[in-house]
């Protein structure tokens, strides 16, 4: 891609422009009075912050990098109960993360739209067996349910998946749950969060913690681009970072009972042929136990994910040739064309925060809850931990309840319950598969457009083997707190996902924009 000149204008001015609003915030945190401090703009971080604003609390969130930078914006992309805890009996988990699915659904309907999935059959037993269970899945999700499952037989099963496996095939199940897109739901809420008057900054790195008579009072921090440092004072700080919560606890009390127990998923994405329908598959069982997905999304496919204990955390994990090796595996049984690794478009690899109340006791990553935490140390600081994506809101709420009680603060109600998410559209007027980059923006959308309307410019296509415009990229600068080129390529659009060679050339394209 070449840039003309003045696409390479438009983007350096949305640049100074971005420059200028994080300006703006930066004076904001450091000259604001606060009740809820946050630290951690993943998931979890971003949803504190939206439900304690909202409530009225006066909330800054400080993220060290980017939001949304590690675990939340590298999953498989479900809103989901998680079928493969009814095995594990866990029902409780899977009733609560089915009601906040159905919830997701309703406050972020651009975000997230229902998508089918098949289980296929090669045994007689294998469609009863799983029909019982998915019919039980339904039932837990009671009025909030998407879609009933049902039984189909061999032909219904080719035809929703053309590249099924079909020797020994007999039938299958079709159950709905949901999908989205993580790091455009974490954009949405940071935005939700400033609506209500959050302070919200990234590149903040929290180097310790503030205490004053033995509690904790607040966090001293770093711009990790100019270097200053300031202290932040709060009745109650909210520790969100994921799979570093331990390295946080650790700034209060070097002796902590370490809790975090990351573990690695990695997916690969292929090329859309490899599953060219609009219906995603479900592998009940791979050689290690797990449920394994093949996902359409974004007009690729999705297929993960791996589950390796690991000996610590990392900002940036990378898949090894052996996740990936062991995904293409598993995947190929079920599949007519099996993919190689030449087929490998980009993988990408996340950390799990999993949660050991006790510390670590050898349980396999697998089998341990995906059930949240909040815990609150000695001097008051409230750590909420584990969960993952579809409970967000949950987990935010109980964080958020137990904050004001240790902080002090006023009793207020939570209200995330039913409300809509930054950019939010009516359920009418979405459909899928649409233009998904687009529709993702929700009510922004339209901005996008008339950008490119007045500016063809930034209609020219990112890279002919991505769905995205150089508006985008505009945006993400102007609008959405984009610092470096690698938020714009792997958060704010998913180039870095879905086409690694393709990325790789856009950021050659555009290192000129970044260039001081």
């Amino acid at each position: 891609m070449k840039l003309s000149h003045k696409a390479l204008d438009l983007l350096k001015q949305a640049k100074r422009e971005g420059d200028a609003k994080r300006n703006t915030q930066l004076a904001q945190l450091q000259n604001c009075t606060l009740d809820v401090l946050v630290i951690g703009g993943g998931a979890t971080g971003l949803g504190v912050a939206v439900d304690a604003a909202s409530r009225g609390y006066r909330t800054a969130i400080v993220e060290q990098h980017d939001w949304a930078k590690c675990t939340s914006s590298r999953s498989t992309k479900l809103v989901h109960g998680g079928v493969r805890y009814l095995e594990q009996m866990d029902f409780g988990l899977v009733k609560e993360a089915l009601r906040e699915r159905g919830l997701l659904h309703q406050n972020a309907p651009h975000l997230v739209h229902p998508l089918p999935f098949v289980v296929p059959s090669f045994k007689w037993w294998e469609g009863p067996f799983y029909g019982a269970g998915l019919k039980l899945y339904d039932a837990l999700a009671g009025k909030l349910n998407l879609t009933p499952s049902r039984m189909l037989n061999r032909e219904e099963v080719i035809a929703r998946i053309p590249n099924v496996h079909r020797e020994g095939l007999s039938g299958g199940v079709e159950y709905f749950d949901g999908q989205f897109d993580d790091s455009r739901l974490a954009i949405s809420l940071l935005q939700t969060a400033l609506a209500h008057g959050a302070v919200a900054v990234n590149a903040i790195q929290v180097t310790s913690l503030v205490r004053q008579g033995g509690k904790v009072r607040g966090a001293t921090v770093r711009c990790t681009e100019s270097d200053q440092a300031w202290s932040i004072h709060a009745p109650v700080v909210v520790n969100c970072t994921g799979i570093f919560a331990d390295s946080i606890r650790a700034m209060e009390s070097a002796s902590i009972t370490p809790m975090i127990e990351p573990a690695q998923g990695v997916h690969v994405v292929l090329d859309r042929s490899f599953q060219p329908g609009e219906t995603a598959i479900m592998v009940p069982h791979t050689d290690d136990g797990r449920v394994l997905f093949v996902i359409p999304w974004h007009g690729h496919t999705l297929v993960g994910t791996t589950d390796t204990p690991m000996p610590k955390a990392e900002v940036d994990p990378q898949p090894t040739e052996e996740e990936i090796g062991f995904i293409l595996k598993n995947a190929g049984r079920y599949l007519q064309r099996v993919p190689q690794r030449s087929d490998v478009l980009a993988a990408f690899a996340g950390m799990r925060p999993l949660v050991h109340e006790g510390g670590s006791d050898g349980t396999a990553s697998k089998k341990v809850s995906r059930e949240h935490v909040v815990h609150v140390s000695e001097g008051g600081l409230v750590s909420v931990m584990g969960g993952k994506w579809t409970t967000y809101r949950k987990m935010a709420e109980d964080g958020v309840d137990k904050a004001a009680a240790v902080g002090g603060l006023p009793s207020k109600p939570c209200v995330t319950v039913n409300m809509r998410v930054h950019g939010a559209l009516e359920r009418s007027s979405v459909s899928w598969p649409a233009e998904e980059w687009l529709q993702v923006y929700g009510t922004d959308a339209v901005m996008l457009k008339q950008l490119m309307q007045r500016e063809p410019d930034l209609a020219a296509p990112l890279h002919p083997e991505l769905p995205y415009t150089l508006a985008a990229l505009v945006w993400g600068l102007q609008c959405e707190q984009a610092r470096t080129l690698e938020d714009l390529l792997y958060r704010r659009t998913r180039a870095g996902l879905l086409n690694i060679k393709a990325c790789n050339a856009c950021e050659r394209d555009l290192a000129e924009v970044f260039e001081q």
